[in-house]
């Protein structure tokens, strides 16, 4: 019988080594075909080894591990890396899948792979359902923008959302700051207004949406007006008066 093979995708890279390392230990014959940083990755690398295993961080950029793995229902075992036991207990309860909670216990990992050895010899389930559930779970059933298809010269690129410092109208257009440049998607803000997630993004005026991640702190100038002053680019954002009662207690 060949050695069993896996897809490891975890975005950080420090859990991601020590992840590699205790599997390692644990299950010596399980060879590591690929590891990945976020989901976008970890889809090509499953379609490139056809594992059979696939270990997936539920919160990833580019695509999410429940996205991955709708992928892969059916085709390979599943384990599931999260910080959010809430999220993962009901597929766990399921029986289709496994999962392990950070920070990694050697204990739950060794018992992650006792179970995974024994599903080895059946075939993968069909993880539809429990997929479904999962994401109601973990979103309340609302599915928010994860990456978008970017124009900088001739050259079209995916960004994912947590690169996005800000976003600001461009007449039909927008255009989107990353800490270290700019591109233009045919996305009007108002679009995208509601499809990014309310916790992240914030709309300070009708032509911008800020990455909450990305904000340093807020100005007031002599007439009163707010900006918005940003970790990673040395511009300010003005606040339009209709969103100044965000930021009221700060």
């Amino acid at each position: 019988m060949n050695a069993p093979t896996a897809v490891l995708a975890e975005d950080e890279e420090v859990l991601r080594g020590e992840l590699r390392a205790r599997l390692a230990a644990l299950w010596p014959e399980l060879r590591i075909a690929a590891e990945a940083a976020d989901g976008v990755e970890a889809t090509r690398a499953f379609a490139e080894h056809a594992p059979d295993v696939l270990i997936l961080d539920i919160q990833m950029p580019g695509m999410t591990g429940l996205e991955v793995a709708r992928i892969a229902s059916g085709k390979c075992h599943v384990v599931f890396v999260t910080a959010y036991d809430r999220y993962a207990i009901a597929a766990f309860e399921q029986g289709a899948v496994d999962y392990v909670l950070k920070p990694f216990s050697t204990a739950r990992l060794a018992e992650t792979v006792a179970r995974l050895k024994d599903r080895l010899r059946e075939r993968p389930a069909n993880l539809d359902n429990i997929l479904s559930l999962l994401a109601s779970k973990t979103r309340n059933g609302k599915e928010y923008l994860r990456w978008v298809t970017a124009s900088q010269g001739n050259t079209t690129s995916l960004i994912t959302v947590e690169q996005i410092v800000y976003f600001r109208a461009d007449n039909k257009y927008t255009v989107v700051f990353t800490k270290d440049r700019e591109a233009v998607i045919r996305r009007p803000i108002r679009e995208l207004a509601e499809v990014v997630d309310p916790d992240v993004f914030w709309q300070i005026h009708r032509s911008t949406l800020v990455n909450l991640n990305y904000m340093a702190g807020i100005t007031r100038d002599f007439r009163g007006h707010l900006s918005v002053k940003l970790k990673e680019r040395n511009e300010s954002l003005p606040v339009s008066e209709s969103y100044v009662h965000l930021f009221k207690g700060m």
